[in-house]
């Protein structure tokens, strides 16, 4: 395999990794409906503002890198819900199914030959793809990672 089509590769699994932590879909899995929407004591977010967080945070990404007629949302309005609890069951589903529907397409984009991952983003400021990839992991990551602390917050946290 040539070094282009492993970076691809490499990018595309770490988007969606588990080797060193939960991805979201285990960060998530089982939480019970009255916690999605409770903000664990000494932490500033609920569960699904962290979710909603995440894949607003992630579609703003995905869409600076595919629209050459971007526009950048308003910090930090655009990029956090405004209530702490979803509106509905079928919302907080919904959150998550376009989670993963955008994630895929950030994975189409680092497995596309097409486009230079070293090249700048023509409507960007010096921002590149890989640039762009690897922010999408590390804040994916980071932000995960709250979801699980506000799970053992409320107590919705499994041992193992």
């Amino acid at each position: 395999m040539d070094r282009d089509t492993e970076l691809r590769a490499q990018l595309s699994r770490l988007l969606a990794w588990r080797d060193a932590h939960v991805d979201l879909d285990e960060a998530v899995r089982g939480l019970p409906a009255p916690l999605r929407g409770a903000t664990p004591p000494g932490m500033p977010h609920s569960p699904w503002q962290l979710l909603e967080h995440l894949r607003l945070t992630q579609r703003d990404i995905l869409d600076f890198c595919v629209k050459s007629d971007y526009t950048e949302p308003h910090w930090p309005d655009d990029y956090w819900p405004e209530s702490a609890a979803p509106p509905s069951d079928d919302a907080w589903d919904r959150s998550i199914a376009a989670y993963k529907d955008d994630l895929a397409a950030l994975q189409r984009l680092a497995a596309d030959t097409s486009i230079d991952l070293f090249a700048k983003i023509p409507h960007g400021t010096g921002q590149t793809y890989l640039r762009e990839l690897l922010l999408t992991a590390d804040h994916t990551a980071y932000h995960v990672g709250q979801i699980v602390d506000a799970r053992r917050a409320l107590g919705a946290w499994g041992a193992g």
